[in-house]
């Protein structure tokens, strides 16, 4: 595969992490065809991307990338770690600036179709500083592949080791200032969906060294109930449509009864087409005979992860309230 590179809002970082960090992923990239025709389109997925038959790939969507900080407004901290250098994975840690005692820990998982998005664009960033300090945790938030450059299940892969990574770095920011026995998932859309079936896997294998899931929180989850969804299928090459679980968890509900955490949130926005399927996850949790504890939260008159985009609104911070008082 060939790949053009088309890199905007990128911080340049010297250092031993500056092949993994702060560049974000390319926006046009080439899958070689047998017989191209320029600018015929074989898929569109708009806004996310748009496939050409001559096998280009252009993604349609980019935010500016920014190095960890002090952040002035929270005063939260915050630095970026290689998971893994072969995969590439790396992430960004989060601590507020008075840790003294051990916190909660949030693992944060960002959204954006599985083929969009950074831990490390604006959103993102802000968005982490402020869960962070109104949370009073500590987090860390993946930069996973993305699709399609890396098929599905490439991203739920490199969760799975950051969780790992977690459980066994001596890193200081995690040995001395989170509680392993209080870890939380988290993520919007996407990384909604990832965070639920990274925590089926925690449920199924286990991780060891005593790190423990309390809970869960799917902000606007991006699953497929009723209705087979092209772009999945597209970028996860492998599914076998509606009765794959990891888009469809009510395919296997005994996978969700299965789950070791406590708590589960899920958060839906009234004008979010993706409304009705984290309605339907909450229906398929409760019919599952999984015995946590259950709640969900909509937003009305709002769309898709609007908080991202209207960080201080007054429903923003409504939501930011809610997952805080999930994560303490």
């Amino acid at each position: 595969m060939v790949v053009e590179r088309s890199v905007r809002g990128a911080e340049k970082e010297e250092g031993p992490c500056s092949n993994l960090l702060h560049h974000p992923p390319p926006t046009l990239f080439w899958f070689p065809a047998m017989e191209s025709t320029q600018d015929e389109i074989l898929h569109d997925f708009h806004p996310i991307l748009r496939v050409y038959k001559d096998g280009r790939v252009h993604k349609m969507t980019t935010t500016p990338i920014v190095p960890p900080s002090d952040d002035p407004q929270t005063t939260v901290r915050s630095k970026d770690v290689v998971v893994s250098a072969d995969p590439k994975i790396a992430a960004r840690l989060y601590l507020p600036r008075t840790t003294n005692t051990k916190l909660p820990l949030l693992i944060y998982i960002h959204g954006g179709a599985f083929a969009i998005e950074s831990a490390f664009s604006t959103l993102y960033h802000n968005h982490l500083n402020s869960l962070t300090a109104a949370a009073n945790i500590a987090a860390v938030s993946i930069e996973y592949r993305l699709a399609p450059e890396h098929p599905i299940p490439a991203c739920y892969d490199d969760c799975w080791e950051t969780l790992k990574w977690i459980a066994n770095t001596p890193d200081p920011w995690i040995r001395n200032h989170a509680d392993l026995s209080r870890v939380f998932l988290a993520g919007d859309s996407a990384g909604a969906n990832i965070a639920h079936n990274i925590m089926v896997q925690f449920s199924e294998n286990g991780i060891g060294s005593g790190l423990k899931i309390v809970g869960i929180a799917l902000i606007h989850p991006f699953f497929s109930f009723d209705e087979e969804d092209k772009l999945w299928k597209y970028l996860c090459p492998g599914t076998n449509g509606l009765n794959d679980p990891r888009m469809n968890p009510a395919a296997d509900p005994g996978l969700m009864a299965k789950m070791v955490c406590e708590k589960v949130v899920v958060c839906t926005a009234g004008k979010d087409h993706l409304r009705d399927r984290g309605w339907s996850y909450y229906e398929a949790l409760k019919k599952s005979g999984w015995g946590g504890q259950l709640q969900i939260m909509e937003t009305e008159d709002e769309d898709h992860c609007f908080h991202l985009f209207n960080p201080n609104s007054e429903k923003s911070h409504a939501l930011v309230s809610f997952l805080s008082s999930l994560f303490n």
